[in-house]
Parts: structure tokens; C-alpha cells; sequence
């Protein structure tokens, strides 16, 4: 699903990631986790190809996305990855339905198949009732919820999350940690998840520790 081979990156004299390999499977949950500053959410930007490494290579699908042109990194980025962030990053002049569904709008799809999977995402999901709030109007909860939904309607094959409950209480916090797992089983995506909360890194398949910018298991 995603191979990292020999990832660096340096903000001017400051190295923050000092030759990283990560392998990612079908289907599989990886959690990330250390100190702050030790380099995760810089690898998850890179992973994610919202940043471009100093050095190395990283292959999504067998494909190498370092060095794409602009457009057509886009695209692959809309198609084949879903992002999860601390914060829900919901457009607050739409519902929740219509920002659910701003990455198929992206992809120019419309009509009742995309209506009836927002549907369905929304239902899965247990926000079908909010669907027409905005996001001013609902809960933190709900808020995250929505921004999953988001991150599934295109059905990438890969999920990015960083910190994606840090910013929810314990409740809601534990409620989207099992969201995850019962995503896993039932689209079988693959998440990468960066995370302070150590009941969620536990609960991966694996979880990788990096210390001052590599990894140490």
C-alpha cells in the first residue's frame, strides 16, 4: 500500500527526519507516536504528499508520487487518500453533507450515486440527522465525525489522522477510536495515525516510535 525508503528533511539547519523507512499494508492500522517535535507530523505531510522530502522516495500503490507535477499530484492525492486532522477543518458556510461531499465535487462526480453514499456515510457514521446543520451548529463529536465522512467519500485506499482526537473529550475520544476500527473492517483502508493518546496506539497493528527524527520501532 505505501513504502518509505530513506525519507529526510531539514528546516534549514534543523534535521528532522534523518533517513525514515516505513512500510504500510493492505488494510492495516499503523499508529505514531513520540515526543513532540520528534518528526511525526513532518513524516505524516510527506506521507500524505502534503510535503515534498529532502531526499528519499514514497510509492502509494506502486506508485512514486515524488516529483509529480502539481496536477497530477492533486488528483492522485483526491483519489487515493483521505485526511483525518486535530482540528475538523469543515467549510462553515456549508451543511455537513455538502462538506462531506467537497472531495467528490472536486472530482466533478454528482448525482444519486454520490448522494446515496453520503447517505449512507452519514447514517454509518450516526450523524444522518445533522446532515443539514452547519458546522457552527453541532458538536466537537459530531464535527470529527463529519470531517471522517469527508476523508471516506472518495473510498481512498489510504487514511491519514494526526492527532485526530486531540482536540475531543474522553467520550468522543474513545467513540472515534472504534470508528476507526470498524472503518478498517468495513472498507478495509489502511490508516497511518499520528496520536498522543496511547489507548489508540495500542490498539493498532503496529505502532512505530520515532525519537529525534527516526525511528526506534
Amino acid at each position: 500500500m505505501l513504502q518509505a525508503k530513506n525519507i529526510h528533511k531539514s528546516y534549514g539547519d534543523l534535521e528532522v527526519l534523518k533517513g525514515v523507512d516505513l512500510t504500510v499494508g493492505d488494510g492495516e492500522i499503523i499508529s505514531i507516536v513520540g515526543e513532540s517535535g520528534a518528526g511525526k507530523s513532518t513524516l505524516l505531510q510527506i506521507l500524505g504528499t502534503l510535503d515534498v522530502p529532502d531526499a528519499g522516495v514514497v510509492e502509494i500503490n506502486q506508485k512514486n508520487v515524488i516529483g509529480l507535477k502539481a496536477k497530477e499530484l492533486s488528483a492522485f492525492r483526491n483519489r487515493e487518500i483521505g485526511f483525518v486532522f486535530q482540528f475538523h477543518n469543515l467549510l462553515p458556510e456549508f451543511t455537513l453533507k455538502e462538506n462531506i461531499c467537497m472531495p467528490a465535487y472536486i472530482q466533478g462526480r454528482k448525482g444519486k450515486e454520490l448522494d446515496e453514499y453520503a447517505e449512507y456515510l452519514l447514517d454509518l457514521l450516526g450523524i444522518a440527522r445533522r446532515r443539514d446543520h452547519k458546522p457552527a451548529q453541532v458538536s466537537g463529536g459530531e464535527l470529527q465525525r463529519a470531517s471522517v465522512a469527508r476523508a471516506l467519500i472518495n473510498k481512498p485506499s489510504l487514511i491519514f489522522a494526526d492527532e485526530p482526537s486531540g482536540n475531543l473529550d474522553s467520550k468522543n475520544a474513545e467513540e472515534l477510536h472504534r470508528l476507526f476500527f470498524k472503518l478498517q473492517k468495513e472498507f478495509g483502508q489502511a490508516f497511518v495515525i499520528v496520536t498522543h493518546n496511547k489507548s489508540l496506539a495500542e490498539m493498532a497493528d503496529r505502532k512505530i516510535t520515532i525519537q529525534d527524527g527516526s525511528i526506534l520501532s
